[in-house]
């Protein structure tokens, strides 16, 4: 038996806990691709998989349903692979090991990935389903969303007929999202050698760590830092009042889209300074403990004094150093602006979610959100300007458009009188400053309406992200009536 194997929907979470049991982090997802396939196989679906691991399964509408509306279900496979610093599990080639106590799901030291597999999972419940009453559906499983929505970018929609897109890719229970922002991956480097570091120089980690970090577009609103901005102040302060503090190496975060939890960096600095800088890390770390008291209490910044360097350890040297420092200071992080129209969500921010100082330079990802374009391509703006002026070089990646409210529509009617036949509850209307794939197919399938929804999803991508059993339950449920009233 199955450690889901007790909870309701019974076939959501048996395939839930199939999904779960390989590996399918971004850029790794050729295993649970061909899962998806092999389903399609034993269920005798039409289907097709393109070069990318898209999965596209079609399902005909059952006897009544032939002229009802077709539907899009959708989600994606890929999972954002987060794991405590004790953890040994290799996620690359290794699945997650599943715990619940009847309420929640989570994984051990892991995150869980229920943002999307979720959705993977009730849709291929429902296709595996004949008594289900349905029109004709295409459910459509991407790969690569979180790292830019690869896939949807590059999925052919040329065979999909449905003008209705179901996509079950949100976090909260009875709430429906009408529409998100667009975003986009800013990459940056700034290329440097390291030298030799002066004689009389002592060498220092500070470090940055126990962030409660989360999701860049869901949590930034929160008002949490990132470790690695956090650094990256901290540095530049410190360079500006310690003449001749070299940078040996830092890195920090590990997917643009999340905010950082911990970020580090070796220093070098004469003798004299030590000291001084190691003041002027206990004043910040009170800073930083004073502006998060409630928000993340947790944060941390430490000084760590290593001693003489190390034989061959070399540094930037001091002009590159202070123009990295002072680089990293100035790219923007927060929210920068608040939607008008949805009260609680960011229309604009930005967040360094990977950065990474060693003997090639000074290499960083940013992720660039906007519901606004002009703003999200004056943040671009801005970035290049201030790499460029430091020598650097950039590249964009994932550029993925906004979906914008569409304040007139049939279906999210529909869906809403369903939602509250099945649960009591009318749902509420959300803007996500998260990006969705919905604005994507928008673009490519003319006349295409859109809706969002999802079960309880808590502090996904990361190790703390638990999945709610009873929404998953109520989602579910919701998804089968909405298919039967189509008719």
């Amino acid at each position: 038996m199955g450690v889901l194997s007790n909870l309701q929907p019974k076939n959501v979470f048996e395939y839930f806990e199939q999904l779960c049991s390989v590996p399918h982090g971004s850029h790794n997802t050729k295993i649970i691709s061909d899962l998806l396939v092999n389903f399609a196989k034993e269920h005798n679906l039409k289907y097709r998989q393109d070069e990318l691991n898209n999965v596209v399964i079609f399902k005909d509408a059952t006897p009544g349903y032939e002229n009802a509306p077709a539907y899009i279900i959708q989600g994606h496979m890929d999972m954002v692979c987060a794991q405590t610093p004790d953890c040994t599990k290799d996620m690359s080639k290794e699945g997650l090991d599943l715990v619940t106590d009847g309420k929640w799901v989570w994984a051990d030291k892991t995150s869980l990935g229920g943002d999307d597999c979720i959705a993977v999972a009730c849709a291929m419940a429902i296709l595996a389903d004949d008594t289900l009453k349905h029109p004709a559906l295409e459910v459509v499983i991407t790969v690569d969303e979180e790292v830019g929505m690869d896939g949807a970018f590059g999925l052919d929609c040329s065979d999909l007929k449905a003008k209705r897109l179901l996509n079950l890719d949100s976090e909260e229970d009875g709430v429906f999202t009408v529409s998100c922002a667009g975003g986009c991956r800013f990459d940056g480097f700034i290329p440097t050698k390291l030298t030799e570091i002066p004689e009389g120089y002592l060498v220092a980690k500070i470090k940055a760590f126990d962030f409660l970090g989360g999701h860049s577009g869901c949590d930034i609103v929160d008002g949490r830092l990132s470790a690695s901005y956090v650094l990256g102040q901290f540095l530049y302060f410190a360079s500006t009042h310690n003449e001749g503090m070299l940078l040996v190496s830092a890195e920090g975060g590990q997917f643009d889209n999340v905010i950082c939890t911990k970020a580090e960096a070796v220093i070098a600095a004469p003798a004299d300074a030590i000291n001084p800088i190691n003041s002027m890390s206990l004043r910040y770390r009170e800073k930083i403990k004073e502006e998060l008291a409630g928000i993340d209490p947790n944060a941390e910044l430490q000084f760590e004094l290593i001693g003489k360097p190390e034989e061959g350890m070399k540094a930037y040297n001091l002009a590159k150093t202070q123009k990295i420092l002072s680089c990293w200071s100035k790219y923007d992080y927060g929210v920068k602006k608040m939607l008008p129209d949805f009260d609680g969500i960011p229309q604009t921010s930005q967040n360094m979610g990977i950065m990474k100082a060693d003997e090639e330079g000074f290499k960083f990802g940013i992720s660039v959100r906007s519901a606004i374009k002009a703003e999200k391509q004056e943040l671009i703006e801005k970035n290049t300007e201030i790499t460029k002026a430091a020598g650097g070089t950039v590249s964009l990646h994932g550029d993925y458009p906004s979906w914008p409210y569409q304040k007139v529509s049939e279906f999210r009617d529909l869906a809403s009188k369903v939602y509250a036949d099945v649960t009591g509850k009318v749902p509420g209307m959300a803007a996500t400053h998260g990006g969705l794939e919905c604005g994507l197919f928008i673009e490519k399938i003319p006349g295409l309406d859109a809706i969002s929804c999802g079960p309880d999803l808590k502090d996904i991508h990361s190790p703390r992200e638990r999945l709610d059993v009873t929404s998953t339950e109520k989602l579910y449920k919701f998804v089968c009536k909405l298919l039967e009233e189509s008719k």
